[in-house]
């Protein structure tokens, strides 16, 4: 079964070229949104919070507060309406999960920014 898996996932999706990216990391993500026949662009910004699955199954959380509500976006890796992704910062954070992030409030809310050397 798993054979027959990877072999649909190999031949007949389409791979796309998005940069490496962590739990903690900010990025933006600018995806297709269709409205009847119109076709715009949209962004969303915030906190990976989780990445889930491998290969092109994968799908990563993002995070981000809309006023004083936090609002979340579970994103697959190989979404056809994906157009990019580019990441603002990258964090430091120690683990893959941070589900703790949600609780936070305030100067708590703030993830240190890894260094690149």
């Amino acid at each position: 079964m798993e054979a027959i898996l990877s072999y649909v996932q190999n031949e007949f999706i389409e791979k796309k070229e998005f940069p490496e990216f962590g739990t903690g990391d900010t990025i933006t993500v600018y995806y297709q949104i269709r409205e009847g026949n119109k076709v715009r662009t949209q962004f969303f910004k915030g906190v990976v919070i989780q990445t889930k699955g491998q290969g092109l199954s994968k799908t990563f959380t993002i995070r981000k507060m809309s006023g004083v509500i936090g609002v979340e976006r579970i994103f697959p890796i190989n979404m056809p309406g994906i157009e990019k992704i580019e990441i603002n910062k990258k964090g430091k954070v120690r683990r893959s999960r941070i589900y703790y992030f949600k609780n936070l409030t305030g100067k708590k809310a703030r993830i240190k920014e890894a260094r690149i050397d």
